[in-house]
């Protein structure tokens, strides 16, 4: 069975498994989303919830965040790491976005990735899931399980997004990432997959080992 015809029977399984796959970080605009996304890098999403639920009432825009003191902005994002950088790059972005897009998160990849920090899968996500445009959103749990299951042979992120590119439905990147993401929490962990209560294993290259 080629890759595509894999990826078209493990998409019928998420669909049943992870018919309501979708971002788990808490937002209510783009911006949201971009500031939410810029903060998940190296942390959870449950504790990016807990502290936007706060830092989204004190900046209700861009111009809150592009006018906010930055060590006050620091300390607002430091449970959730590398607070230095993100406050920096947030603060930026917003700038941008008022001087250069009237204020609004852009609409295609390579506006959004002007911004300061913001990468592909941050650029990916907010096309997906705010513009409605299909996006290939690379992670940790859409990289490993990208691996295992055989569809990447690669490490780097970029090269894995243009793999799953290659082999997934247009129509279906930016859901099927999500379901990435819900099968590598729920079932397919980093240190202790459980293979046993796999849904897909018979197309997974690594779990086919459980077999035989």
């Amino acid at each position: 069975m080629n890759k595509k015809k894999r990826v078209e029977e493990i998409i019928k399984v998420f669909n049943e498994i992870y018919n309501d796959a979708k971002c788990t970080l808490n937002f209510k605009d783009p911006l949201q989303l971009l500031v939410a996304t810029q903060l998940a890098a190296q942390c959870t999403d449950a504790r990016v919830n807990i502290v936007t639920e706060t830092l989204f009432k004190k900046y209700k825009n861009a111009r809150d965040f592009a006018n906010a003191d930055l060590k006050e902005l620091e300390q607002d994002l430091k449970p959730t790491g590398l607070y230095r950088n993100k406050a920096k790059n947030i603060k930026e972005a917003c700038r941008i976005i008022i001087d250069k897009f009237n204020g609004q998160v852009p609409d295609n990849l390579e506006d959004l990735l002007t911004l300061p920090g913001v990468g592909r899968k941050t650029a990916n996500l907010v096309l997906g899931d705010i513009y409605g445009i299909p996006g290939i959103v690379v992670d940790t749990h859409a990289k490993r399980l990208s691996n295992r299951i055989g569809l990447s042979s690669s490490n780097d992120p970029v090269k894995v997004e243009y793999d799953l590119m290659a082999v997934v439905p247009k129509e279906n990147w930016s859901t099927f990432c999500h379901q990435l993401v819900y099968h590598g929490r729920a079932v397919c962990t980093a240190r202790k997959p459980k293979c046993d209560k796999c849904g897909i294993i018979e197309y997974c290259d690594f779990g086919k080992q459980f077999l035989k």
